[in-house]
Formats: C-alpha cells, structure tokens, sequence
C-alpha cells in the first residue's frame, strides 16, 4: 500500500512540474536559464527548511527510533553524481522544452528515460514476463498515440538536449534506490545544485555572445515566472522527488520506467482541470490504453 501511495503522489507531482513549466516558459514569464535556477534554488531553501526540523525532532524528540537509526538518517548527504544528473536533466529540459512541441518533447524524453532505466533494470538482472512485455509495448503505443499528434520534427540540438534530460533523469531515479533518508539525499542533492549557479550564469551569458542569441531575459521575469518557478522547484521538485526517494527502493528499475508513462496522462489531466483544456477522443482512448497496460504490467510480477 505504501509503494502505491508514494509512487503516485510522485507521478501527480511529475505531472505538475510538467504544467508549472508550460504555464511558465509557453506563456513567456519567464526564461528557461532564470526558470531552472528559480527552481533549483526554491528547492534547496524549501528542503533545508524541512531536513532542520527533521533534524531537531530526531536529535532531541523521542521518535521511537533507535540512536543508531537516527544516527545513519542524519548521516545522508546524497552524492555528487546524483546531484550533477539533476542539474542536467532540470536544465537541459527547461531549455528544449522551449524549442520542442509538447507532444515531441515528451516522446524524446520519456524514450530516452524508459531506455535508461529499463537498460539499466536488465544489466541488473530483472527478468520481465511474457505479459510484462507485451503490456509495456500497448503501453509504449498508447503513448505514443497520445503525443504523436502534436510531434513535429524537432531541431537537432533541442532533440539531442531532451535525450540527455531523459538519460539525466533516468540516472537520478536509479540512484534513489540505495539512500538510507529520501528527504535528506534529495535535500542535499539540491543544495549541491546551487553550485551549478554560477556556472549556468556565466556559460549563458558566453553562450548569448557567441551565438548572438539571447536566452537570459532578465528584463521580462514577471512575478507569475518567479512563482511558477518556486512551485515547480519547493513543491513539484523538492517534495516530490522526496517522495520519489521512499518509492524507488519498493520498485524494480523496470517498473519504475513503466509507470512514468503515466505522467503525460496525468500532466494532461491537470490542464483539463486547472487550464480548462478540452478533453479529446484520442485522450480518452490513449489515457485507457496506457493506465490499463502499466496496471497489467505492475500487477503481473512471476516471470514465465
């Protein structure tokens, strides 16, 4: 029951990141480079906040945990490679999703995730059924069925930075699998992050003069840019991959690959209730296809 719970408050906070970032970046409020470290930053504050009260109650509160228990908690700082992934995943996302369709951006990335993780899952030795497979590939057309009417051939560079995001991400989820505190090490992860901040400054102010092309606009940052960016970063992306953290150990690397393709139907599912976007046939139809197969997919675990 625990695993189920995580995993989809994780997928619903997916899913809204994906809308905070349209919201933002579609409508203009603000630019991709500001975008990712708004939400980088928020991150690190929002979590920081929460690990210092986490560490006050461990340290001074009974909490029914034994000394040594609270011990190794406190002990977790997350690591450096999970750290850099995220920084390239969050950034290399923000700056193709501006140059991508919707539909193309999301085909990109989640390929280039599924390969990853499902790679990853099979070096592992994690043997997939008969069925598993079969319900991974409807899975695979039902999403497919649902972008591919609004894919468009993307540029070269912004297809190649979306594959990397989808790699970056697949790598950070497999390194949730071995943190000892989910909050801790994602906490961390991000504090790291705020390292890059300079190095994203100054490589994109080099770029724009190299290029002749501007990405930062810091003259058009508007205050919904700002507060999309902090909801994205504290609460779709702090909290939420937090989350992500306590489901990854409880999931194979192939089911966890799997149930991300859920994440479009959801992302579109928010914009039919915040947005008020409109609900189509080929929604109805790829969002059953998708949630029935990842179902059949989780549900059958004897390989034959």
């Amino acid at each position: 029951m625990k695993v189920t719970l995580y995993t989809l408050i994780a997928l619903i906070a997916f899913a809204a990141n994906s809308l905070f970032c349209r919201m933002a970046l579609a409508e203009g409020y603000i630019d991709a480079w500001s975008f990712t470290i708004v939400r980088l930053l928020s991150a690190a504050v929002c979590l920081s906040m929460i690990m210092a009260t986490q560490s006050y109650y461990l340290r001074h509160r009974k909490l029914r945990l034994s000394h040594s228990f609270n011990e190794e908690i406190l002990s977790e700082r997350g690591n450096w490679l999970s750290s850099i992934s995220l920084v390239i995943y969050a950034l290399c996302f923000s700056i193709a999703y501006v140059e991508l369709e919707t539909g193309t951006g999301a085909l990109i990335l989640f390929s280039a995730v599924q390969l990853t993780m499902i790679g990853w899952g099979i070096y592992k030795k994690e043997t997939l059924s008969h069925l598993q497979w079969i319900a991974f590939v409807i899975a695979i057309t039902g999403f497919v069925y649902l972008m591919l009417p609004s894919a468009s051939m993307p540029s070269l560079l912004a297809a190649m930075l979306m594959a990397i995001s989808g790699v970056a991400w697949g790598i950070y989820s497999i390194r949730g699998k071995t943190c000892l505190s989910p909050l801790r090490a994602t906490g961390f992860n991000f504090i790291r992050s705020l390292l890059a901040i300079p190095i994203l400054l100054v490589a994109g102010f080099i770029y724009q003069n190299i290029m002749d092309v501007q990405l930062i606009h810091i003259d058009s940052i508007t205050m919904e840019g700002i507060w999309l960016a902090c909801a994205s970063g504290a609460i779709a992306s702090g909290i939420g991959y937090s989350i992500w953290y306590m489901a990854m150990p409880l999931l194979k690397n192939t089911q966890a690959a799997v149930i991300q393709l859920c994440v479009p139907v959801l992302a579109a599912l928010l914009g039919v209730v915040i947005l008020s976007e409109p609900i189509t046939l080929t929604f109805m139809i790829a969002s059953t296809v998708i949630l029935s197969a990842v179902l059949v997919f989780i549900l059958n675990k004897q390989p034959y």
